[in-house]
């Protein structure tokens, strides 16, 4: 009863936080638009539906768009979840999709395999750089002590601007007015699940697959047990005889590989040439997404739509209306704030734990009454 009514009280903060997150983008909306409630219709519902003037219908392209939207964030939110699980607030998934990308797209473009597994290969490679990029701040972690969030968050512009170099002097295709590598390989090019939609790939099904593979990781293996019980306690893990050290550093190059190989799914599915010339922002909204999946990574699909739905629904309205597509920026922080609020909702919990620990003492006082009765009879 006790773990039911938890459960319920988290899914009940988590919609009200979301609520008032959406509440803060309206109040900006109105603030800033001439037409608010044409924006807002544009923001709730416009991702799924299709005005016209003969009436409103239901877009089927729009929603696989939403799950394209999806295939990045998706691993960035099971990479940030991994490493979070273990206490380390590392933020390098930024830096790991950007090189996941880079280097998955170069060797789409340069690797001779006239198969399907061109692809695969180029995926593969793209998610063990992930992994072998991680590696440093997790051995700063573990040998030095540095902070991860701070070695991580450097780490991200040392690895955009190396990726820079060589793409500006080594890689890039001169023929081109703006600085990019020549035209992937065919077979290089992850395959489109819909026709006619060439963004929504087979890296949805990818992403899907690895959220039930990490998933069953986090919650059915001694590895994924030991990473949760480091990060509820770390002292009493070392304590209990866990090789804390070589766990800490398991969890942040299983969310470097996570977050390489998203990127090499993104850049070889959503594109024909490489052509990042900045951090793509991914592995920030990975963070967003871990948060509202409480680190569960059972959670993260659900959460990667909500906040893919949301980006479409700020891209229409950018389009359609005067709100500039930056509304996404202060909803995304908003739903950050009150989930990080440790005291949102504090008083309703409290209760919810009194009352739940008097009816189980009620319970406990029952039980012992009839325990007591049977025996004197």
């Amino acid at each position: 009863m006790r773990d039911k009514r938890m459960t319920m009280f988290n899914m009940l903060r988590g919609a009200a936080a979301i609520a008032l997150a959406l509440g803060v983008g309206a109040i900006f909306i109105f603030l800033s638009s001439d037409e608010p409630l044409t924006a807002l219709r544009y923001l709730l519902i416009g991702p799924i539906v299709s005005f016209r003037d003969s009436g409103v219908s239901f877009n089927a392209q729009y929603l696989f768009q939403i799950f394209a939207g999806m295939i990045p964030i998706t691993f960035t939110g099971l990479a940030v979840c991994v490493m979070f699980s273990a206490n380390q607030f590392n933020l390098a998934a930024e830096g790991c999709v950007l090189a996941g990308g880079f280097v998955g797209g170069i060797l789409g473009v340069y690797l001779n395999i006239n198969s399907g597994w061109h692809a695969v290969v180029c995926v593969l490679v793209a998610t063990v750089v992930g992994g072998l990029i991680m590696l440093i701040p997790a051995l700063l972690k573990v040998k030095l002590g540095s902070s991860e969030m701070v070695t991580s968050l450097m780490l991200n512009f040392i690895i955009l601007y190396i990726a820079m170099h060589y793409l500006n002097f080594h890689f890039a295709d001169r023929s081109k007015g703006s600085t990019m590598t020549y035209p992937f390989k065919p077979t290089a090019i992850i395959p489109s699940l819909v026709p006619g939609n060439s963004k929504m790939t087979v890296g949805i099904i990818v992403a899907l697959l690895a959220t039930v593979l990490i998933a069953f990781f986090m919650y059915r293996t001694r590895w994924g047990y030991s990473i949760r019980m480091i990060g509820i306690n770390e002292s009493f893990s070392l304590y209990s005889g866990m090789k804390v050290g070589s766990t800490i550093v398991l969890a942040q190059v299983i969310g470097g590989m996570l977050a390489g190989m998203g990127g090499s799914l993104e850049v070889l599915g959503r594109y024909q040439t490489y052509l990042w010339r900045d951090l793509p922002g991914y592995g920030w909204v990975g963070i967003t997404i871990a948060i509202l999946a409480k680190n569960n990574p059972a959670f993260v699909p659900l959460a990667a739509f909500f906040i893919a739905y949301l980006n479409k629904g700020c891209l229409l309205m950018s389009t359609y209306c005067d709100v500039p597509v930056e509304m996404i920026d202060i909803i995304q922080a908003a739903i950050f704030l009150f989930f990080a609020a440790e005291q949102f909702m504090s008083g309703f919990r409290q209760k919810l734990v009194v009352k739940t620990t008097r009816e189980d003492l009620m319970k406990l006082e029952t039980q012992r009454r009839l325990e007591g009765g049977s025996n004197n009879a």
